[in-house]
């Protein structure tokens, strides 16, 4: 026998490595936003829709909407935020709908089989659906002047930071019902009719302190009412009047709330993502 014969055999490992958790999670937010600026369609969509409705309601509204001790302040100023607010909410149903088409088409069962962590699925999607959120909040901050908010005078820090989590939490929410849900159009019931009355009773559309004791526990329990009460602190900056904010209300408890509500969201995403393909 030659030596070459007698030499030891090694065998071809059979593992592969598994990727880099920051690679997964950037290709994964990148395929996202590919996907929404190649649509015009949705950018239009998800920006006009509550445009449209902020200068409906305001200009229908404004005459006769009057809070005490805040007589100075318009219907369209007042609404501003929950404007904000409510383009999140439809970014975050539209690109976790997402999901649903990736089953059908094959592209989640294929990310589902490589050696992936699910926690990084999970923060790939949402993290897609926060920044297309961030990038039109950015845009509704800017046009801020015409609702009657001057920018030296905003905090934008808060204003930002509330937006940020509040993208994460409804966004991780919308994927976990989407990874539940086989259907765009039960998808679509669920999410209006889950998170449509949470942003009516967030204070957007009158203010949280108002209205019968059921109605103010139920907005004291929502935890939107903290970010549009943020973004509503953020924007009017030190003019803001104390009438148009519950008196439990707080930076520090609203940051806190919408924390505590983005990583609640992220952990049952993961935890149902892990438990049902």
């Amino acid at each position: 026998m030659t030596a070459a014969a007698l030499a030891p055999v090694r065998a071809t490992p059979t593992w592969r490595a598994r990727p880099n958790a920051l690679r997964v999670i950037g290709a994964l937010v990148g395929r996202d936003l590919r996907r929404f600026f190649r649509q015009p369609s949705r950018v239009v969509g998800s920006v006009a829709q509550p445009l449209i409705l902020w200068l409906v309601l305001g200009a229908g509204l404004g005459d006769s909407f009057q809070i005490a001790g805040a007589a100075g302040t318009k219907y369209l100023a007042y609404f501003y935020p929950g404007t904000i607010v409510l383009t999140m909410l439809f970014t975050a149903i539209f690109s976790t709908m997402s999901v649903i088409d990736d089953r059908h088409h094959g592209f989640l069962q294929a990310v589902l089989v490589a050696p992936v962590s699910r926690a990084s699925l999970v923060l790939g999607k949402t993290l897609g659906g926060v920044t297309i959120a961030l990038l039109q909040a950015v845009a509704l901050v800017a046009l801020a002047p015409l609702a009657g908010f001057p920018l030296a005078a905003m905090n934008l820090p808060l204003v930002f930071a509330a937006l940020a989590l509040a993208a994460v939490g409804f966004t991780a929410l919308g994927f976990a019902v989407a990874w539940w849900i086989d259907s765009t159009q039960g998808y679509h019931g669920i999410m209006s009719v889950a998170l449509i009355p949470l942003w009516m009773l967030s204070g957007a559309m009158f203010p949280a302190g108002g209205g019968s004791a059921w109605v103010r526990g139920l907005m004291a329990a929502d935890p939107m009412t903290y970010a549009v009460s943020a973004v509503r602190r953020g924007l009017h900056g030190a003019t803001l009047p104390d009438a148009l904010l519950p008196a439990w209300s707080s930076p520090a408890i609203e940051l806190t709330v919408t924390t505590v509500f983005a990583f609640a969201s992220l952990a049952i995403a993961t935890l149902l993502c892990r438990r049902r393909a």
